[in-house]
């Protein structure tokens, strides 16, 4: 008899043992939307998990925003890949996160995948407000080292420097300013590009752990850090075109010239 409600008591809790991980997307739903119509975007807002410094809060912004559930000891990073471009996706320990992305006129898509790069949730939208210009270029930085500290570096044809330090160009790019603190990634965009030479570079700048930024060899978790780097041009029309980079990193300082290219 013993035996027996130790069984149906195991298979009760088997469910919860056993659920796979899922994903829900509260922003942006599916179906047609209008910039500006009814997602307030003119509101301030910031990413969440809230990145370690705080740049201020920023406007004019689409959130993704969802929760991953059933996650056990899977702490990820998880992937949003959205149009395309993979992006690490960090949570709060209720598996929730807000993340803006600047989306451009036409059809978008937004998937979380898993640890195992499998589809756990996808929504497929339609911008119809066509004053939403699409970035004309978009370089991401994502790497596998949540206490490293990554950054990138862009160089435009003007000779304007893009980096955390100056996030925003006169010229119209410039860096997420929820991105470059902490794991990243890192997301440069422009709109209406400059016509000449770009360089992008990645830069080992340090450390970060709970006692914020550091510089010691050893506070990073992985002994190589693996990092991405993803180059769209035209994104999201029949012009795009794509790159994607694999650079390693070993050191504190390392600074790697990753790609020059013409617009």
């Amino acid at each position: 008899m013993r035996s027996f409600l130790l069984l149906l008591i195991g298979l009760g809790f088997a469910p919860g043992i056993l659920a796979a991980p899922d994903a829900e997307l509260s922003e942006p739903v599916g179906g047609w939307r209008y910039n500006g119509l009814l997602d307030r975007t003119e509101n301030p807002q910031v990413a969440y998990p809230t990145p370690p410094i705080d740049r201020g809060v920023q406007r004019n912004r689409t959130m993704i925003e969802g929760q991953l559930k059933a996650l056990g000891t899977q702490r990820g990073p998880h992937t949003l890949a959205v149009n395309g471009n993979p992006l690490n996706l960090y949570t709060d320990d209720q598996g929730r996160f807000a993340r803006p992305y600047a989306f451009g006129a036409g059809s978008n898509s937004v998937e979380v995948r898993s640890v195992e790069g499998l589809s756990l949730k996808r929504v497929q939208f339609y911008e119809a407000n066509n004053l939403r210009t699409p970035a004309r270029i978009r370089v991401v930085l994502g790497w596998d080292d949540p206490k490293a500290e990554l950054d990138l570096h862009i160089i435009t044809p003007d000779g304007q420097h893009a980096f955390w330090a100056h996030s925003a160009l006169t010229n119209g790019g410039g860096l997420d300013p929820d991105g470059v603190d902490g794991p990243g990634p890192e997301m440069f965009t422009m709109t209406a590009p400059l016509r000449g030479t770009y360089l992008v570079y990645v830069n080992y700048w340090g450390n970060f752990g709970s006692e914020g930024y550091n510089f010691d060899e050893t506070g990073n978790q992985n002994e190589v850090i693996t990092s991405q780097i993803n180059l769209v041009l035209n994104e999201n029309t029949v012009d795009e075109k794509r790159e994607t980079f694999i650079v390693p990193l070993r050191a504190i300082g390392d600074l790697l010239l990753v790609k020059t290219f013409n617009y």
